[in-house]
């Protein structure tokens, strides 16, 4: 079971005095093959928030698609926007029905899910197995997390700001770039703060060898 939930990614969310940094790497890979170097994986579904996904690509991919339209559905119904923790008990039912479903390819799926609402700006952990956590401080998914909670364990702190976050997201994702093969191509960083969601960071990396 253990190397059935291990995801060939890295992704990262920090929770900073004035907001939440989100990160990933772009990196999509099959056993050790590397199926696709630049795969977006944060993606905003709504306006005020954001995941970052790992996993089995197609049952992520599905599992966003159902919880942008739960979103839409749920504000129909109730003429409000729903908060981050109702979303992230959405999702994590959808997690965790779709782990529990019969199927000769294993559903795997890790979200990290970040956004404000009335009552502030949170974090919160969808683990593969369905379970919700709130993160007070940091978290990383996939086979890069290693690499990643090294250096988040050395250099955060309760006081960091947006701006030094996401320095020290970038700073994350290269540890892991540079030492989990399933991790790379490049990476996103997106900041989430009361003016909205925006994205700071896309960069693409490319390694040519020459004749």
């Amino acid at each position: 079971m253990s190397e059935q939930l291990k995801t060939g990614t890295t992704t990262v969310a920090i929770v900073c005095k004035d907001g939440v940094v989100l990160g990933a790497d772009r990196r999509a890979t099959a056993a050790d093959f590397i199926v696709n170097k630049d795969v977006p994986k944060i993606h905003i579904i709504s306006d005020d928030m954001a995941l970052t996904m790992a996993g089995t690509v197609s049952d992520v991919q599905l599992l966003i698609k159902f919880i942008k339209a739960q979103i839409r559905l749920k504000r129909v119904r109730s003429t409000r926007e729903l908060t981050v923790h109702e979303t992230a008990n959405l999702l994590a039912g959808l997690v965790y029905d779709n782990i529990r479903k019969f199927s000769t390819i294993p559903g795997i799926s890790h979200f990290l899910l970040g956004g404000k609402d009335k009552m502030g700006i949170h974090v919160y952990d969808i683990f593969p197995d369905g379970s919700v956590t709130e993160v007070k401080d940091y978290v990383s998914s996939g086979s890069g997390s290693v690499m990643a909670y090294g250096v988040l364990e050395t250099l955060y702190n309760k006081n960091i700001s947006v701006d030094e976050g996401v320095k020290l997201v970038v700073k994350a994702l290269n540890a892991a770039i540079q030492r989990d093969t399933a991790s790379g191509s490049g990476f996103d960083v997106i900041k989430i703060t009361k003016e909205g969601i925006q994205k700071v960071i896309g960069k693409q990396i490319e390694i040519k060898v020459e004749a």
